[in-house]
């Protein structure tokens, strides 16, 4: 039997209640890892660590809202005084929020950027001290294929998405040194509750037109390059953003 690649490996998966984060929880699971759902929907996020228990693995679903460095924290502090250590964080929790720039009010951007960017910080900031005592850690951030591509609607969220880049760059910079990596994954469109309810069906067959490989992804394309990103295969690998968009990125729009 083949040995699974997160085995006795401790990650934490913020918004892993549902979409994306909650197909990243049950990839990791599957692969071996104990795994920590951080979310605002704790009845949710239970449903999935109960789901991960009922197969065999080890879970925790705790309430986080990722906007707040006091929760962040003693989240944290609780799966180490279950699991004994963090090895893993995927900073998936994102919201979308779509306006136009001259309709868009202070709280709507305000929100975006909390959850998205600062989010990010503040849950790399809770677990860097962790991993550098142990020197080893993995630190995947879902970016977006906005992070390089303009879209209307979504000024806010495609900055967001850029700093999230950025970010993984100079954290790359800082933490190699402690064996720490630390690299971003940007999906294009998914299939996915926050997706269905941001894209109507006539504009995402439209959009399909545009993707190379024809089809919108799924939240298991996305959970299989955290996967591997999150394991000791991408040891050699740090400060990058994997685009999965099934060639999207690479499109000019006349494919």
């Amino acid at each position: 039997m083949c040995e699974k690649r997160l085995e006795d490996r401790v990650a934490i998966v913020t918004g892993g209640a549902r979409g994306i984060g909650q197909g990243i929880c049950f990839r990791f699971a599957d692969e071996g890892a104990k795994v920590a759902v951080f979310d605002v929907t704790p009845d949710e996020a239970k449903e999935v660590a109960g789901e991960i228990k009922k197969s065999g693995g080890a879970a925790l679903a705790l309430k986080v809202d990722v906007t707040k460095a006091a929760e962040i924290e003693k989240a944290v502090k609780e799966v180490i005084s279950k699991f004994g250590k963090v090895d893993i964080l995927v900073n998936n929790a994102g919201i979308t929020r779509p306006s136009k720039v001259a309709d868009m009010t202070d709280e709507v951007w305000d929100s975006v950027v909390e959850v998205n960017l600062k989010g990010v910080f503040l849950c790399c900031r809770a677990v860097i001290p962790h991993m550098k005592a142990q020197k080893y850690g993995k630190i995947v951030s879902i970016a977006s294929i906005l992070a390089q591509r303009g879209g209307p609607y979504y000024a806010h969220y495609g900055a967001t998405k850029a700093g999230v880049v950025s970010f993984t760059q100079s954290l790359a910079i800082e933490l190699g040194r402690h064996n720490i990596n630390v690299n971003a994954v940007g999906p294009g469109i998914i299939d996915t509750p926050m997706a269905a309810g941001d894209v109507a069906s006539e504009l995402q067959q439209s959009l399909i037109k545009r993707i190379p490989l024809r089809r919108i992804g799924t939240p298991r394309d996305i959970a299989d390059a955290a996967l591997f990103l999150a394991s000791d295969e991408a040891a050699y690998i740090t400060g990058q953003c994997l685009y999965v968009c099934g060639g999207w990125s690479a499109a000019a729009g006349l494919g």
